[in-house]
């Protein structure tokens, strides 16, 4: 599945752009999954790490992590560099509902 692909196939998808070597994104998990467990089906998580995907952080212009992007139908929405609340990203994602 392609970037493109991934963004698309659901209406709304959050992508943490993440480094296991991170603590602030080892920080953004239990905040994801609290997303997760306020958001349910409505909003797709994806995590990717920036090691595996070399050529697609680079593309992105992926400069720091965690990085954080909101699609809606496949558009860019938002995008944030550093470590974002729970509350703060369901009411983002609302938005887009």
């Amino acid at each position: 599945m392609t970037y493109q692909q991934l963004t698309k196939n659901h209406p709304i998808v959050l992508i943490d752009f993440f480094a296991t070597w991170c603590g602030p994104c080892q920080a953004m998990n239990p905040i994801l999954k609290e997303v997760v467990r306020k958001m349910g089906d409505q909003v797709k998580v994806v995590k990717i790490d920036i090691d595996k995907n070399r050529n697609l952080a680079a593309t992105l212009n992926i400069q720091s992590v965690p990085t954080l992007m909101i699609y809606h139908q496949g558009v860019l929405q938002w995008q944030h560099s550093g470590m974002y609340s729970a509350d703060g990203l369901v009411q983002l994602l609302n938005k887009d509902l």
